[in-house]
């Protein structure tokens, strides 16, 4: 296996789970798939599915044993691997590390960043209505937002932003480090205001030219959601996607809500002790509103797996414009120089046998989350892991494990 390969599933995926003991259970495969796998088959052919064994138990439970509150990595974790192909369902650890109450199967989190792949969603619904062209520029909806001139922004596309190729830089926040984001972490923050502070600072390239991962691509589109459907941004991914699809346990908190509704896990970051060691800060309550559009979604694992086969099943967004959230752009990633992996609303992985699979990872303090699968939904993964590092840029051998358990042959 490439080392490029091995690179971009681990700082992908880990999102920072330990190896105690895990409940899990068997279920039935859901129905018929309603989509193929498409990219190496000729046009007529169906293509077998790329699952065909069901998930191996074994190797998912060992990879979310230990998780609790004596573990350094993670104080829960709640796993589901569906499609076509068998199902598996399982959780370990607590809810809360100071009465020692046990996970909650259908507990809510924070989802962060997968909130892009809804956002996404409902963007591409609106070009399916024609009521947004994908190759018009921002500018057009949104006068005077990117200010032209010889700094200025030359013409973003709708598409630009949905794939982060669009060339705006980002907003500044109270800093990168915990301690400053946690002394702000009850911050109310206008999205007008941050995407006024990022074009302020002028392009970062010229649109097209590359792709960097931003938070302010999909600001700039719940804004563009607003003003195409005339309502809120959560009024529309309610009315639009969480309503038709029954998820009850999903939600988008509003401006100045700090808490997770309903039953949910705590969730907690590790700080280095100043005698050594580190202790658990509970960041369970935070206003997310400088998240937004980008990354305020807060779920539960059964929400997102039953999203997940409705996305992938070209039932949420028609297929037409769902080829978006396949297709990753021809350019290289702005940090790395290696080839871009985005694509709208989702990413690109590809697994060390060379199997492709798409899907989504988020991360706030405290809830690290992914979903995604086998395009032809022969296989499925969602997992939320209360991880004591989310934010952590370094790998976690165990998250990985559960990675490879889940979309191992």
């Amino acid at each position: 296996m490439k080392v490029r390969t091995r690179t971009l599933i681990a700082t992908a995926l880990v999102l920072g789970i330990a190896a105690g003991p895990a409940v899990a259970h068997a279920a039935p495969a859901p129905g018929p798939v309603a989509a193929r796998a498409a990219e190496t088959v000729p046009p007529g052919v169906t293509a077998p599915p790329l699952y065909t064994t069901p998930p191996d138990a074994a190797a998912l439970r060992k990879a979310i044993a230990g998780v609790g509150a004596d573990s350094t990595d993670a104080t829960a974790a709640l796993v589901r691997v569906g499609g076509t192909s068998g199902r598996w369902v399982g959780s370990s650890g607590v809810a809360d590390v100071r009465t020692g109450r046990k996970a909650i199967d259908d507990a809510r989190f924070r989802a962060g960043s997968v909130t892009k792949t809804f956002t996404a969603a409902v963007v591409l619904q609106l070009a399916a209505e024609g009521k947004v062209d994908l190759e018009a520029p921002v500018q057009q909806y949104l006068p005077g937002l990117l200010p032209a001139g010889p700094k200025g922004f030359e013409p973003i596309s709708v598409r630009q932003l949905l794939n982060y190729t669009s060339g705006i830089r980002s907003a500044e926040g109270p800093g990168d480090s915990f301690e400053a984001q946690y002394t702000h972490r009850f911050d109310v923050v206008d999205p007008h205001a941050l995407i006024a502070e990022a074009v302020a600072k002028g392009p970062e390239f010229r649109p097209g030219e590359k792709q960097h991962y931003l938070n302010i691509d999909y600001t700039v589109l719940g804004v563009l959601i607003e003003k195409l459907t005339g309502t809120t941004y959560e009024q529309a991914l309610s009315a639009r996607i969480l309503k038709p699809l029954g998820l009850h346990g999903t939600s988008v908190p509003s401006r100045r809500e700090n808490r997770i509704p309903g039953p949910h896990h705590h969730g907690y970051q590790a700080v280095q002790k100043p005698g050594g060691g580190t202790s658990l800060v509970d960041v369970t309550e935070w206003n997310s509103s400088s998240n937004w559009a980008a990354g305020d979604l807060i779920s539960t694992t059964a929400d997102l797996e039953k999203f997940t086969e409705a996305l992938f099943g070209g039932r949420v967004v028609p297929k037409a414009q769902l080829e978006e959230m396949f297709t990753v752009p021809a350019v290289s990633d702005f940090e790395s120089g290696e080839d871009a992996v985005q694509t709208a609303g989702m990413k690109r992985f590809v697994l060390p046998d060379g199997t492709a699979v798409y899907g989504k990872t988020g991360s706030r303090f405290g809830y690290s989350t992914v979903i995604g699968g086998a395009r032809d939904l022969s296989r499925t993964l969602v997992y939320s892991v209360n991880s004591t590092d989310a934010k952590g840029q370094d790998m976690n051998k165990v998250a990985f494990g559960i990675v490879m358990a889940a979309f191992a042959k």
